[in-house]
C-alpha cells in the first residue's frame, strides 16, 4: 500500500480565534502552524491566507509573503493554495494565488449551499476556466468535491479536456449543504472515481478522524487541520495543527501505513518540484 499523504489545512477562510485561539492570522502564526503540521508528518500545507485582523483574502501579494515565509522555514513542503477564497469573491480574485505557480492548487467542482443565504458558487464555466488556467500554468488541481455530482462534473470536464488525468480528488465530507460524513457516503464517493485517480478525505468536525481511519485502511490519503475541525477529541481544543496531524500519524501506525514525506508525496501525485 502507498505511503499516507497527510495534508494540513491550517486556517481556512471562516474559522476564527473565537473558535480556537490558536487559529493563525498573521505571518508568524501561519509559519508556526505550518511548521507544527510539517514536523508532525504533513507533507502538504493547504493554504488560505488572512490579513492580520483575520479577514480572508486571495490577494497575491499576501499569499506570496506567507508562502515565502513558510518556505524559508520548511523549503521542501508542498504548498497548496486554495482557489475557493470566500463566498462572494470573483473568479479572477479567487485565482490570484496560481499566478505564483504553485505545484498544486484546489479546484472546486460544484456549487454548494453553505447555509442561510451563503452560496458557494462554482458554475460549469467557472470550473472550465479554472481548469484551463491550471493546465496552462502546469499546476495540478486537487478536485474539491462536496457531493457525488461534483465527481461527475469533474469526469465530464476531463473528457472535454479541461482537467487532465490522473486526477486527484479531495472528498470534503460533512459540510452543510454537501454529502454527509457517514461511512456509507465515503464508500459511495470512493467507488465513483477512476481506478488511476488518487484521493484525500477531509472530514468536517466530528467526522474528521473516523473518515481518516477509513482512508488509511482503504489506501487513500487524509486532510486534517483547523479549517475543518478545531478539536483534538470531544470538547478538547487542539493546541496546534500539529496535534491534529500527530493523531492521524498514530492512527496510521495502528493500521500499518507509513507516512509520506514531501518528496514521496510528489512521486505519488505526479508533481514536479
Amino acid at each position: 500500500m502507498e505511503k499516507l499523504i497527510i495534508t494540513a489545512a491550517i486556517c481556512g477562510a471562516e474559522v476564527l480565534k473565537e473558535h480556537n485561539p490558536a487559529i493563525p492570522y498573521t505571518i508568524p502564526e501561519m509559519v508556526r502552524e505550518a511548521k507544527s503540521a510539517h514536523e508532525a508528518g504533513a507533507s502538504i500545507i493547504h493554504l488560505h491566507v488572512r490579513y492580520d485582523d483575520g479577514t480572508p483574502t486571495q490577494d497575491k501579494a499576501r499569499f506570496k509573503e506567507i508562502i515565502d515565509a513558510i518556505k524559508a522555514e520548511i523549503p521542501d513542503v508542498i504548498i497548496q493554495p486554495s482557489t475557493g477564497g470566500a463566498v462572494g469573491m470573483s473568479n479572477d480574485e479567487r485565482l490570484q494565488p496560481i499566478e505564483l505557480l504553485p505545484e498544486m492548487a484546489t479546484l472546486d467542482c460544484g456549487t454548494l449551499n453553505f447555509g442561510g443565504d451563503e452560496i458557494f458558487e462554482n458554475t460549469e464555466n467557472t470550473i472550465k476556466y479554472f481548469g484551463e488556467r491550471m493546465i496552462q500554468l502546469g499546476i495540478k488541481p486537487e478536485l474539491e468535491v462536496f457531493d457525488k455530482s461534483m465527481i461527475d462534473m469533474a469526469l465530464r470536464l476531463h473528457k472535454k479536456g479541461f482537467i487532465k488525468a490522473p486526477m486527484h480528488f479531495d472528498f470534503v465530507m460533512g459540510v452543510n449543504g454537501g454529502i454527509s460524513g457517514e461511512l456509507r457516503d465515503f464508500v459511495f464517493l470512493r467507488g465513483s472515481i477512476p481506478a488511476d485517480a488518487t484521493y484525500t478525505v477531509a472530514g468536517i468536525g466530528r467526522y474528521e478522524f473516523p473518515l481518516a481511519v477509513a482512508a488509511i485502511i482503504d489506501g487513500g490519503h487524509v486532510r486534517v487541520g483547523f479549517e475543518d475541525n478545531v478539536y483534538l477529541s470531544k470538547g478538547v481544543l487542539a493546541k496546534s495543527n500539529g496535534e491534529l496531524v500527530e493523531k492521524v500519524v498514530r492512527l496510521a501506525k495502528e493500521f500499518g501505513r507509513e507516512i509520506a514525506n514531501p518528496q514521496e508525496a510528489r512521486a505519488i501525485l505526479g508533481l514536479k518540484k
